[in-house]
C-alpha cells in the first residue's frame, strides 16, 4: 500500500463573521496517499477551493486535524506552519501571482532564499528551463504571455522538490490550447517527480486525467472514485 502524504479528519471551517459567517467544510475527512493525482469538482461555493487551502496551509481549521508528511499541521504555530509550506508544499494559482517588478528569475529564486534553499538563482535558473523558459529568464511577467506566466509560476512552486503540489484552476486564465500544454505540464511534471498532485478545476476532463476525482458539495465530499478507465488500466 502506498504511504499516505494527507490525512484529514473531521475538518470544519466557518468563514466570516456573525451573520456574514458560511459554514464552508463540514466534517471532511479525507486520506490521500503519495505519487497519487486528485482532482477535485464541485460547484461555485461547494468548498473546493477552500478545502485546497486548509490542505495548503493557507487557511487554519476551526477543528479537526490535519496532517502531511506525518506532520500535525493543526498543532503547529503559522510561522512554523509558513515554514513547513515552503519546503513540502508547491502552490499554482489561477491568476499566477507573480510579483510585477521582478523578473522571471527572481520570481523564483526569492521565495527559495526565503525558505533558506542554498543557491536559489541556480536552482531557479534550472526550474525555468525545465518549463521552457530558459530565454526567458530576465523578462518580467508584463512582457510574458499568460502561459508564459503560468509556467513561471509552476517552476516557483516546483522549485523547492515539494512532495505536495497544489493546483488552484491552473488553467482558469487561459485559452484552450495554452490551458492544454500548461494541463500537460503540470501532469508531467508530476509523473517524473512522484508528487501527489491535488487538482481543483471546473472541467471534468482535466479532473478525468487524474487517478482519482472528488466531488464536494455543500462543505462535504459528495463521491470519491478513481478515475474509470485508470482504475481499468489498474485493473489489467
Amino acid at each position: 500500500m502506498a504511504d499516505t502524504i494527507i490525512e484529514l479528519k473531521g475538518a470544519d471551517l466557518t468563514l466570516g463573521n456573525a451573520a456574514a459567517s458560511v459554514h464552508v467544510l463540514k466534517g471532511i475527512d479525507l486520506t490521500v496517499s503519495a505519487a497519487e493525482s486528485v482532482g477535485i469538482l464541485g460547484p461555485s461555493g461547494s468548498g473546493k477551493s477552500t478545502l485546497l487551502m486548509v490542505l495548503a496551509g493557507l487557511e487554519r481549521l476551526d477543528s479537526g486535524e490535519i496532517v502531511i508528511k506525518e506532520t500535525p499541521l493543526h498543532r503547529m504555530s503559522e510561522d512554523q506552519v509558513a515554514a513547513f509550506r515552503g519546503r513540502n508544499i508547491g502552490i499554482v494559482f489561477q491568476s499566477f501571482h507573480l510579483i510585477a517588478n521582478m523578473t522571471a528569475l527572481e520570481n523564483v529564486a526569492v521565495p527559495l532564499e526565503l525558505a533558506n534553499i542554498s543557491d536559489p538563482f541556480e536552482v531557479a535558473r534550472r526550474e525555468l528551463e525545465a518549463v521552457g523558459l530558459g530565454e526567458r529568464l530576465s523578462h518580467y511577467p508584463g512582457q510574458l504571455s499568460g502561459g508564459e506566466q503560468q509556467r513561471v509560476a509552476i517552476a516557483r512552486a516546483l522549485a523547492p522538490s515539494p512532495a505536495l503540489l497544489i493546483a488552484d484552476e491552473p488553467t482558469g486564465n487561459l485559452d484552450t490550447d495554452t490551458g492544454r500544454q500548461i494541463a500537460d505540464l503540470l501532469f508531467a511534471k508530476q509523473a517524473e517527480r512522484g508528487m501527489t498532485l491535488l487538482l481543483v478545476t471546473h472541467d471534468p476532463s482535466l479532473a478525468a486525467r487524474c487517478s482519482r476525482q472528488i466531488r464536494v458539495r455543500s462543505g462535504r465530499i459528495e463521491s470519491d472514485s478513481a478515475t474509470p478507465r485508470r482504475a481499468e488500466a489498474a485493473i489489467a
